[in-house]
């Protein structure tokens, strides 16, 4: 059905696109997707119970304004934000490119959001249905981006399931210089200081960049492990990755998001899964539009996923869509839960075996 309406939707700008459909969600003109519950994709997030792993990522529902109704159309989990202490407008427009032919999006939005006064009142009065994430990220004009985180955590911490410290949009400058050791020491130390001041439970995840040094992720890991993160999402987009880009929009600044960055962030996934060894979870992103494609993430060690470009592309029952095509993946493998095959690389093995005989591993 989405197939049939999308070329119409790519008639607007990205961004007026993405305004429609924050509208028509809010609205009520997308109609709801039931999942029917399944033991199979069934899992846990911080001590709660998801029906399935398939999250929302951070970037679509900036302001809070939706996100009950896209629990509604089947995510197990909806991150908002990245919101900042106080309303920006973010870079100039046009800030977001389609590459159609590449199945990807290059943004450059800065950190665009109403500010967390605004959010948190959307929060207090509409009351989430299900496991709600809440992203936040420092002004760009900030004197103190610690501070700014602070002021968020403080915001929201009764009222997240989770708190995502975003230290790797590729949009605010310098804001990468957290992935440095004594920056994101010192990042981490406050965040554990305040949460003990304020007697908070809440769990903490850091959203890291997929454009790291190899040498990078043994010291990134150390520090999420001294201060006990509960998860780390793998990863934001990437300013690298141009050169087999078909779409002319290449060309442009900001964070490259889709299929393109699919395989790099299923690497960066195996290589924190071969250290992490599920002391910590990871939330995989990049490239996730289909059962096959999620299914990967998990094999690589991610323990859920996440999407927004694939929502762009494949419509908003994606979620419904990957759920089934999952389920079908695990039912003819014969696991009992998705669990069974976090960085079970035995199963990569067995596909690459299936496709010399020219049998499909996913059908």
């Amino acid at each position: 059905m989405f197939s049939k309406i999308r070329s119409l939707i790519f008639k607007f700008e990205p961004e007026v696109a993405h305004g429609l459909a924050i509208k028509a969600l809010k609205y009520n003109f997308v109609p709801p997707k039931k999942i029917p519950n399944n033991k199979l994709i069934e899992t846990k997030l911080f001590s709660k119970i998801i029906k399935n792993p398939i999250g929302l990522a951070a970037g679509f529902d900036k302001d809070a304004e939706v996100y009950n109704s896209i629990f509604d159309l089947g995510f197990g989990f909806v991150e908002v934000g990245t919101v900042t202490p106080l309303k920006q407008y973010g870079n100039k427009k046009p800030r977001v490119f389609r590459l159609e032919e590449d199945e990807a999006l290059i943004n450059r939005l800065g950190f665009n959001n109403s500010g967390s006064e605004e959010v948190l009142s959307k929060i207090t009065k509409n009351k989430p249905k299900g496991l709600l994430g809440i992203n936040i990220g420092p002004n760009k004009d900030s004197q103190n981006r610690l501070e700014d985180y602070l002021v968020c955590f403080r915001k929201f911490h009764n009222f997240a399931d989770y708190i995502t410290i975003n230290i790797s949009s590729p949009n605010t400058e310098n804001l990468r210089s957290f992935h440095n050791k004594s920056e994101l020491n010192e990042l981490l130390k406050l965040i554990n200081e305040e949460k003990k001041i304020l007697n908070s439970a809440v769990p903490i995840v850091v959203k890291i960049s997929p454009d790291i040094q190899e040498d990078d992720i043994p010291t990134i890991s150390e520090l999420l492990l001294k201060f006990e993160i509960s998860a780390v999402i793998i990863s934001n987009t990437t300013d690298s990755t141009r050169e087999n880009l078909i779409n002319i929009n290449k060309l442009e600044k900001g964070g490259l998001s889709g299929k393109p960055i699919e395989k790099k962030s299923n690497n960066l996934i195996g290589k924190f899964y071969k250290i992490l060894r599920g002391k910590i979870l990871i939330i995989g992103v990049g490239g996730v539009d289909s059962g096959k494609s999620a299914f990967e993430k998990f094999l690589n060690g991610a323990n859920l996923v996440q999407l927004y470009t694939g929502m762009v592309y494949k419509g908003p029952n994606i979620a419904s869509i990957i759920s089934e095509e999952l389920i079908n993946i695990l039912e003819k493998k014969g696991v009992k839960n998705i669990s069974d095959i976090i960085g079970n690389k035995k199963w990569s093995w067995l596909e690459t075996l299936l496709h010399l005989y020219n049998l499909n591993f996913y059908v």
